[in-house]
């Protein structure tokens, strides 16, 4: 599907990752990744993949966020 396509470049892009890092971050290969990119459809297993990616780099986020709090609270 095209929108599932652009989840490939849009994923890459909004993290500033190459097809390669995207690709081994989620266990792909840069060709399966580019191939996906270019595909009219991905595979549920890869989308769910890159959802829980995503999920887990927010989650990062916020807990870097928390930290900072505690440390500024701790002074």
């Amino acid at each position: 599907m095209s929108n599932e396509q652009n989840l490939i470049k849009k994923t890459a892009k909004e993290l500033g990752m190459t097809y390669k890092e995207l690709g081994e971050a989620i266990g792909l290969s840069e060709a399966s990744i580019r191939r996906l990119a270019t595909s009219a459809e991905i595979n549920n297993q890869v989308v769910k993949s890159i959802e829980m990616f995503l999920e887990i780099q927010e989650l990062k986020k916020e807990l870097e966020d928390y930290r900072t709090i505690k440390r500024l609270l701790s002074k």
